[in-house]
């Protein structure tokens, strides 16, 4: 019960912030663009598309593992594209991308420990 409680919750930002990308990508493909992503428009809503459908499958506990995978494998770009910390100069913004950074590093750990969970 707590595993599903688990996955619901790590989901839930997959599963709204995908979907916002995905229906309304806004400044987002501009970022994209920059970091040398051909196509930005659509990676974006690719990504949000993707985000969506694995974490809805995550939090209903279809193929968790995989599921699990494929969010790390969408947001290690979204990561460093999103929230590069490191080029801004000004305090401010830097400390806000660094927690989105942080942030994002942490759903990592705890896709990976999705990854290693006992069946």
């Amino acid at each position: 019960m707590l595993k599903t409680l688990g996955h619901m919750l790590l989901s839930a930002i997959f599963i709204i912030n995908g979907f916002k990308a995905f229906q309304e990508p806004g400044s987002r493909p501009q970022k994209v663009a920059e970091a040398g992503i051909p196509s930005p428009r659509e990676a974006t809503i690719l990504n949000g598309a993707i985000m969506t459908v694995a974490g809805t499958t995550l939090a209903l506990g279809i193929a968790p593992k995989l599921s699990a995978l494929t969010l790390i494998g969408t947001l290690i770009p979204t990561t460093f594209v999103g929230h590069p910390y490191w080029k801004e100069t000004v305090p401010q913004n830097r400390a806000n991308h660094q927690i989105h950074f942080m942030k994002n590093i942490a759903m990592i750990g705890g896709m990976i420990a999705v990854l290693v969970e006992k069946d």
